[in-house]
């Protein structure tokens, strides 16, 4: 083998072969031999490939039976689904020196995950930022177990993060240490999505026997000072909160956000839903309009489960619910939106049976490793 003709090349050229493929031909060229491995894991064939186009991918939270269970969670991995492919991909995360990683958020081809300290026989929860495809790692300044257990993890660049409480918040954005902001929420902040430059949420303002949800922002700019929210709503709205039964947001593509809840058929206390349905706030100029809504034969599936997860981003949305072992898709990346089973799920009858994930843009980003 080491006589091949391919030995022979310089590592330049094989820099230049291999950078006119694909991120997914380069992954699997990748597993091929050693040299492979080794000219495409370098640091200058990394630099000459970071503006390739990422592999847009569904990645899966580890079940939370897995999260109270560490003996469970080895070896550790993250399951992602590729839907230009059709297939599951899992990357391992054993180059990571910590117990029970559980990865919560991703951006810029980064993942960030909680994990115990190797060295503490105590639960001590660090926020650790990695990259499975260069299988680089860092550790964030560190922060107490509770803001693991309440906390939203919310993340739009490789220097800016948000851990969200309905109390408080951290913010990262690069520094040695957190800042932390009191918040003005009137109740515990459901689904909170980062875009641009602003923070979005739905709080429940209503009684203990009647849920009404609003839509709440928050400045970044502003949260450093301090963390006040201010309620979004127009009159031309009207009842566009009242007809989702438990609503949550996912963040859309461009300048969008995207709601998503059951349809009520009436606004009876405890109306039962004819469909899932999918809305779209454009941020500009704050206009709703509907972005699709499940097939029935697909919403039989979940029309007698009694809890749904929603999870996804941009124009793919995906939907768990308990006893349906499977995900349903909603892609509207071809500019129209189509439905879709994803099936064999990893670890779908684990803990509680629902899949929680997010949107993982894989591509080899280098991680600054000096906290610059």
């Amino acid at each position: 083998m080491e006589s091949s003709p391919i030995y022979r090349l310089p590592q330049d050229t094989l820099h230049q072969i291999f950078s006119s493929l694909p991120l997914r031909q380069i992954m699997i060229c990748r597993s091929v031999c050693k040299l492979f491995h080794q000219v495409l894991t370098s640091s200058c064939f990394i630099d000459l490939i970071s503006s390739q186009s990422p592999l847009s991918l569904i990645a899966l939270r580890p079940p939370h039976h897995h999260h109270h269970h560490r003996h469970l969670s080895y070896p550790p991995s993250l399951n992602v689904f590729d839907p230009d492919q059709n297939q599951w991909l899992r990357f391992t995360l054993d180059f990571l020196p910590f117990r029970s990683p559980h990865p919560v958020a991703s951006s810029l081809g980064l993942i960030y995950l909680w994990a115990d300290s190797p060295h503490s026989s105590e639960p001590n929860k660090s926020l650790v930022v990695c990259n499975p495809l260069t299988r680089q790692f860092r550790v964030l300044p560190q922060l107490g177990s509770a803001w693991s257990r309440h906390g939203s993890v919310l993340v739009d660049s490789a220097n800016r993060v948000m851990v969200l409480t309905e109390l408080a918040a951290l913010y990262f954005s690069g520094s040695n240490q957190w800042l932390k902001f009191s918040s003005n929420l009137p109740a515990k902040p459901r689904s909170p999505i980062l875009v641009s430059e602003s923070v979005y949420a739905l709080c429940d303002v209503g009684s203990p026997w009647r849920s009404q949800w609003k839509l709440f922002a928050c400045k970044i700019t502003s949260a450093r000072n301090c963390q006040t929210w201010t309620r979004l709503e127009r009159h031309v709205w009207g009842d566009v909160f009242d007809i989702l039964k438990r609503p949550r947001l996912v963040r859309g593509s461009g300048n969008r956000i995207l709601m998503i809840g059951g349809l009520k058929s009436s606004f009876s206390l405890n109306a039962s839903c004819s469909t899932i349905l999918i809305l779209r706030l454009d941020l500009e100029t704050l206009e709703w309009d509907e972005a699709g809504r499940m097939p029935g034969e697909m919403f039989e599936c979940f029309k007698e489960s009694s809890k749904f997860k929603v999870f996804g981003g941009g124009d793919r949305v995906c939907f768990s619910g308990k006893r349906v072992g499977k995900l349903a898709m909603w892609d509207c990346c071809e500019g129209k939106g189509e439905w879709r089973w994803i099936n064999v799920v990893p670890g779908s009858g684990v803990g509680d049976g629902l899949c929680r994930g997010f949107v993982f843009e894989a591509r080899l980003t280098r991680l600054c490793l000096d906290g610059n």
